[in-house]
C-alpha cells in the first residue's frame, strides 16, 4: 500500500482541520461522522481544498470528474470547473432517468446501490472520481466500477478526507487507481 501524504502546508491543514466537525455515534453507534460542510461554509478553506485536489493532477489533461452523491457534488464540480473539464454525477438509485449502470456495494453500516447514466462519458474518457470521505472504499470502488463500465478511464480519486485506519486506500489500490486525499487522519 502506496503511504499517503498531506496535499497541503502544516498551517493550511491546521486551518482546514478547524472547520470539520466530528459526531460520535452517529448515524449510528460506533461510527464518528465527519462534517466537512464548514469547509465549504468558509470560500478560503473551500478554496484551498479544490486548489490542492487540482495541484496534485499536475497538468495532466482530464475530460471529466465524476461526484458521487451527496457530498461529492460540491467538491467534484468546483474542480471540474476549474480543470476544464465536464462533471458527471453519481446517484443513490432512482434519481437518474433512463438507461442506467448500477452497482450495489457494502458501507462500514449498510450497504446501498450507486448508479450512472449509461450514455455518459464512454471509451476514451480521461476521469477523475471525487468524494468527502475514504473510509472502507466501498463507495469509491463502486464509483471505479461504474465509470470503467462506460469504458472511461479513471486517472484518480481524489479525497477531502481519507480515515486512513479503515483501509479504504488500499482497496483502491488493489484497482490499480491511484488514490490522492487533501486530509489524512
Amino acid at each position: 500500500m502506496t503511504e499517503p501524504e498531506s496535499l497541503l502546508s502544516a498551517s493550511a491543514e491546521a486551518m482546514l482541520r478547524t472547520r470539520i466537525r466530528v459526531f460520535a455515534n452517529w448515524p449510528q453507534a460506533g461510527v464518528s461522522f465527519q462534517d466537512l460542510t464548514g469547509l465549504m461554509e468558509d470560500p478560503v478553506a473551500f478554496g484551498q481544498v479544490i486548489d490542492a485536489m487540482s495541484q496534485v493532477l499536475g497538468p495532466s489533461p482530464i475530460d471529466d470528474v465524476a461526484g458521487i452523491e451527496a457530498r461529492g457534488f460540491p467538491y467534484g464540480a468546483a474542480l471540474a470547473r476549474a480543470r476544464g473539464a465536464g462533471f458527471v454525477t453519481l446517484r443513490k438509485p432512482g434519481k437518474l432517468p433512463g438507461a442506467v449502470h448500477s452497482v450495489d456495494y457494502a458501507l462500514e453500516y449498510g450497504s446501498t446501490t450507486l448508479e450512472i447514466h449509461a450514455h455518459a462519458l464512454g471509451p476514451g474518457r480521461r476521469v477523475v472520481l471525487v468524494d468527502d470521505v475514504l473510509a472502507t472504499g466501498g463507495t469509491a470502488a463502486a464509483g471505479v466500477d461504474l465509470i470503467r463500465r462506460t469504458g472511461a478511464e479513471v486517472v484518480a480519486v481524489i479525497l477531502v478526507l481519507e480515515i486512513s485506519a479503515l483501509g479504504g486506500r488500499a482497496v483502491l489500490e488493489t484497482l490499480g487507481v491511484n488514490v490522492h486525499a487533501v486530509l489524512i487522519s
